[in-house]
């Protein structure tokens, strides 16, 4: 048997439980995003295909999670079978040590390191970019349409709407009551009669002229009442969506470009700086888990698949954990952006290496541990 056989055999495994879970990883992280654009769908009027983009646009954030998530869980799973079907014994013995397993493991590690790294570094800015964009444009225009009877609507800035009767075809309105809170000092209650939707097709704005009615203005100083034969009330529905462009938007140069600017506040731009080593600690979490799989995998015989995937969510989650808490440290100044990004890449790298020597010395993890923890002097 040549290591080419081997090699392709162990790629082939790796492959595809990899495509597996990075279907299922991808479509849990999905799920809670798919439930607004859902509603976009019944609630609005939005065309299916237009929710279809905005999730194109949105699976680039995901996938640079979930790409080295799913190879941690197809290395896991892969040499845990191998293991329990005792090919690993059988692979021993024609001569083949652990260490001859791990180029193909490592160079399907590149493939999906450089798959997350393109994703990484061009996908996510333009995908965090394109998502905010097409959200207010899909706001702005079906804003009109989303305007329902006996609701409260309080999706537009500043505004929450009540009517109580709403002819859709000629966009008409009856018994209007209107809070307008975009002005904290001045805020205002509106009551009218009747009224008109409408929405101006270049910008979206939507224009809502009010008859026969009411507007009652409260301040800390005093209360007026108005009444108003006619009134107009614009408002734009993107205003409040997405208002600023943040660190996860921009792209390599425009990071570098923004931690250099001494005129940025300093907590912007640790931000920009924790962003751009994330951009590429994450690709290289694929290498990590590649090696940390391995011995883990090789331990797992006897528990099957289940264990192995409650393994990987384990060590998905102690790694995220430990990252997201180094991070909020480097976005106030705690610690260096660099080491707070790239310490969780160190600890389980390290962690990964002593486990595959146990495993190539063939020193079980229950022997390690009782040596480790056995006092001085004793036998």
């Amino acid at each position: 048997m040549s290591h080419r056989t081997i090699n392709h055999y162990l790629i082939r495994e790796i492959t595809g439980i990899f495509v597996l879970g990075l279907f299922i990883f991808t479509l849990v992280l999905l799920m809670g995003r798919m439930l607004k654009l859902m509603e976009m769908v019944v609630a609005n009027g939005v065309p299916f295909s237009e929710v279809l983009h905005l999730i194109v646009l949105l699976l680039p954030s995901f996938l640079v999670l979930t790409i080295p998530m799913a190879f941690l869980l197809a290395v896991l799973l892969a040499f845990g079978r191998l293991s329990s079907d005792n090919e690993i014994t059988v692979l021993k013995a024609s001569g083949f040590s652990l260490e001859s397993l791990l180029p193909p493991v490592l160079w399907a590690a590149a493939v999906a390191a450089m798959l997350t790294l393109f994703i990484s570094l061009v996908a996510v800015p333009w995908g965090n970019t394109g998502f905010k964009r097409m959200t207010v444009e899909v706001a702005r225009k079906y804003a009109a349409s989303a305007i329902k009877e006996r609701i409260f609507r309080d999706d537009l800035p500043g505004i929450v709407l009540y009517l109580d009767q709403y002819d859709e075809s000629s966009r008409t309105m009856q018994k209007i009551m209107i809070q307008d809170s975009r002005n904290p000092d001045k805020q205002l209650t509106i009551f009218a009669k009747s009224g008109m939707v409408s929405s101006d097709d270049t910008t979206g704005i939507l224009r809502i002229v009010l008859r026969n009615g009411s507007i009652h203005s409260q301040n800390k100083q005093d209360y007026r009442l108005i009444s108003f034969q006619e009134y107009l009330l614009t408002v734009d529905p993107g205003e409040a969506i997405f208002p600023l462009r943040t660190e996860l938007d921009m792209n390599i140069k425009e990071l570098i470009t923004g931690i250099r600017a001494e005129q940025l506040v300093p907590q912007l731009r640790l931000k920009m700086a924790t962003e751009l080593h994330s951009r590429f600690a994450f690709p290289f979490a694929t290498f990590v888990f590649a090696i940390l799989a391995v011995p883990l995998g090789l331990s797992n015989r006897r528990s099957g698949k289940g264990a192995g995937f409650t393994i990987s969510i384990l060590i998905i989650l102690s790694y995220y954990i430990l990252l997201s808490f180094l991070r909020t440290m480097a976005e106030k100044g705690q610690i260096q952006p660099y080491l707070a990004i790239w310490l969780p890449n160190l600890v389980f790298l390290s962690a990964g290496i002593l486990l595959f020597r146990m495993a190539s010395l063939e020193i079980s993890f229950k022997y390690f541990w009782g040596r480790l923890l056995k006092p001085k002097g004793s036998v």
